[in-house]
């Protein structure tokens, strides 16, 4: 059987909005095995993005828990979850957010070289996933220079080369077109078989979720 790397057992969260409590999520739980691809989908609002975050440690709990391979990581300090984000998950959001003086190598190596990887070492890990993403002749290229499938596709590198455990994808093609979505959903799938990483993709693409092994709908905050 597949090793789990993600356990969720019955985790709530909720907002205050105003006089109004907004219940996100209503007990939602699900194991995810190591390397395993995964969709989420739903309507605005079903608690998504919500699910998405908890898992990345930039939103918590109110109660549940999320166990990522031996450690909970609902229960982990501000510190704890900050280098947990770093070294053991990889995000892309809808938006790029490539730093905009920075050539496209630079933005995929940046993240290795602050978590201590050496400079030569994540230069060349960041040229083999640029490579990857067949992105060989833009290594140089600011993002003002590349277009939004191109900017997309170093999110991709750029969310690989810390090696983490998971791959978190916030609608990463809800701001291309067709083609470059397309482009972008199959490079996607195919680095996290090559590299062996778990993948979950929340989106509202039929054609980004139908690539998965498993799908997952959230309606109103339940999982089905």
């Amino acid at each position: 059987m597949s090793e789990v790397l993600i356990q969720v057992e019955n985790i709530v969260k909720n907002y205050i909005s105003g006089t109004e409590t907004l219940h996100i999520l209503k007990g939602v739980s699900l194991n995810i095995s190591r390397g395993e691809a995964v969709a989420v989908t739903g309507q605005s609002g079903s608690g998504k993005s919500t699910l998405l975050n908890i898992l990345g440690g930039l939103d918590r709990t109110d109660s549940g828990t999320v166990t990522v391979g031996e450690t909970e990581i609902t229960g982990l300090s501000e510190s704890s979850l900050s280098a947990y984000r770093s070294r053991r998950v990889g995000f892309i959001f809808q938006f790029h957010y490539l730093l905009k003086d920075f050539t496209a190598l630079e933005n995929v190596m940046l993240p290795g070289y602050i978590a201590g990887m050496k400079k030569k070492d994540a230069l060349e890990k960041a040229r083999a996933l640029l490579s990857d993403v067949r992105l060989d002749d833009r290594l140089q290229h600011f993002p003002s220079q590349l277009s939004g499938g191109e900017r997309q596709r170093v999110a991709v590198a750029r969310s690989m080369v810390n090696d983490p455990d998971m791959i978190l994808a916030d609608e990463p093609t809800g701001n291309l077109d067709p083609d470059n979505s397309a482009m972008v959903a199959e490079l996607l799938y195919a680095e996290a078989e090559k590299w062996g990483k778990t993948l979950i993709v929340v989106t509202h693409d039929e054609n980004v979720a139908c690539r998965a092994g498993i799908r997952y709908t959230l309606e109103s905050g339940v999982l089905v």
